[in-house]
C-alpha cells in the first residue's frame, strides 16, 4: 500500500524523524484557515500517489492565507498523471540551504535491503541514476544487523553529504530505518531531505510503501487506506480475500498460483496482438483451494468489470485436483446465475485432469469453452474478447 505524503510524514514524526507541521484539507477555505494557523509563508501540495507534482502544478508557494486558498482552489481537482487531487497539504514553508536524497528499499534481486543516498536531491532519482550513477550511493543493508549510527555514518560518507551535517543526517537515517522496520515497509524515501540555514536536517517530503502481507501484525495500517480512492473492484476482491489487481485489458484472468497467473498474463497479451490488441484485464490468483465459493467470488469480481469481454480460467491441478476445480466452476456458475453473462474459456491440466474435463463437458454450460492447451486457450479467450468488444 502506497501512502500519501502527509501519511508518510505522520509515520516519520511518530518515529522521531524531523518534519514540518502541516494540515491536510479538502476545500480552499480550509486551506485559508490552515495557513492562518501556521502563519507566514506556506506551501500548498497536492496529495496524490505519484511523482512529478511540482512539474504538473501541484506544489505552490503562498505568501498569505488568501493566496493559500487561491492556490488550493487551483490544485484541488487537478489531474496529475491520472490521479485526481482531492486533498492538499498546507505546510510551513522551509528555507532550504541544500537538498539531498535518501531511501531504504527492498532489494529483491539480491534478497536484502538497500540504502540509496545522494548529496544531490530534489530531482527525479531515476534521472540521476541514469545520467550520473556515481552521484548515487547504494549501500546493502544486512537485515540481521540493520542500521545503527555507525552504518548510517558509512552511508552519508559514501553519498558525499557535507561534513557539517553528516552526524545529524546519520541520526535521521537511523530513525528512518526504525520507521522502515517497525512499519513493515518495502520503501521509505525522502526527496528532498533538506539542510536548513541552521544546519538542521528535515524530511521535507516523504514516500512510503507498506507491505500488505504484514497487515496481520499492523492493524493500525487499516486506517491508512483511502477507501474513496481505492478501485471498487480491488476493494471488493480484498473483502473476499482474493489476490486481485485491476489492469486495463478485456480478458479476465483466473488462475491458481501467482507464477501461473503471471504466465497467463503473458500468453494472453501475446495472443491478443492477433485479435485487435486485446490485453489481460486483471491479475487474480485464487490459490490452491479452488472451491465453488472461491471460484464464484473470483468470477463475480471479474464479471463485475465492464471492461471484461471474456474470461480465461487457467488451472493446474496439484493439491486441489482438476475434478474439484471443475465442480467449483460448475457450482460457481449456478451460484452466479443470470449474473454470469460473459464467455469462459477453461484450460485444466495436472492432477485428475481427465475427470475434470469430463465434468465440464457433461455440464455443457453455454458460456464455457473447454480448451486443452494454454496457448490455444489464450488465443480463444482473446478471440472472444475481440468479438465482444
Amino acid at each position: 500500500m502506497d501512502l500519501y505524503e502527509y501519511q508518510a510524514k505522520e509515520l516519520f514524526a511518530a518515529h522521531g524523524v524531523p518534519v514540518l507541521p502541516g494540515t491536510v484539507v479538502s476545500e480552499a477555505e480550509e486551506a485559508r484557515r490552515a495557513a492562518e494557523e501556521i502563519g507566514g509563508q506556506v506551501v500548498v501540495k497536492a496529495q496524490v500517489k505519484t511523482g512529478g507534482r511540482g512539474k504538473a502544478g501541484g506544489v505552490k508557494l503562498a505568501a498569505d492565507p488568501d493566496e493559500a486558498a487561491e492556490k488550493a482552489r487551483a490544485i484541488l481537482g487537478l489531474d496529475i498523471k491520472g490521479h485526481v487531487t482531492r486533498r492538499v497539504l498546507v505546510t510551513e514553508a522551509s528555507e532550504i540551504a541544500e537538498e539531498y536524497y535518501f531511501s531504504f528499499l527492498l532489494d529483491r534481486a539480491n534478497r536484502t535491503f538497500l540504502a540509496m543516498a545522494s548529496a544531490e536531491g530534489g530531482m527525479e532519482i531515476e534521472q540521476l541514476a541514469a545520467e550520473r550513477p556515481e552521484a548515487l550511493a547504494k549501500v546493502p543493508i544486512d537485515p540481521l544487523t540493520g542500521v545503527d549510527l555507525d552504518k548510517a555514518r558509512e552511508i552519508v560518507t559514501k553519498a558525499n553529504f557535507p561534513e557539517v551535517v553528516r552526524e545529524k543526517a546519520a541520526e535521521v537515517i537511523v530513525k528512518l530505518w526504525e520507521t522502515f522496520v517497525s512499519e513493515d515497509a518495502t520503501l521509505v524515501e525522502v526527496n528532498p531531505l533538506v539542510r536548513d540555514p541552521k544546519d538542521e536536517i528535515i524530511a521535507l517530503d516523504g514516500k512510503v510503501t507498506l507491505d500488505d502481507n504484514a497487515a496481520f501484525r499492523q492493524p493500525k495500517h487499516a486506517d491508512l487506506v483511502d477507501v474513496e480512492a481505492e478501485d471498487p473492484l480491488e476493494a471488493k476482491a480484498k473483502a473476499k480475500g482474493l489476490n486481485y489487481v485491476k489492469l486495463d485489458g478485456q480478458v479476465g484472468i483466473i488462475g491458481n498460483g501467482a507464477g501461473l497467473v503471471m504466465s497467463t498474463l503473458d500468453v494472453v497479451a501475446y495472443a491478443g496482438e492477433k485479435h485487435g490488441g486485446v490485453r489481460p484485464a486483471n491479475f487474480l490468483d485464487i490459490g490452491g483451494g479452488a472451491s465453488a465459493e472461491v471460484m464464484a467470488a473470483g468470477l463475480e469480481v471479474i464479471l463485475g468489470d465492464p471492461d471484461v469481454k471474456s474470461v480465461f480460467v487457467n488451472v493446474f491441478g496439484g493439491i486441489t485436483a482438476c475434478d474439484a476445480v471443475a465442480n467449483g466452476i460448475v457450482e460457481a456458475l449456478k451460484i452466479l446465475g443470470d449474473n454470469a453473462t460473459k464467455p469462459l474459456v477453461v484450460r485444466l491440466d495436472g492432477n485428475n485432469v481427465e475427470e475434470g474435463r469430463r465434468i465440464l463437458t457433461e455440464a455443457a454450460h453455454p458460456l464455457v469453452t473447454l480448451v486443452d492447451t494454454m496457448d490455444s486457450a489464450a488465443d480463444k479467450a482473446a478471440e472472444l474478447a475481440a468479438a465482444g468488444a
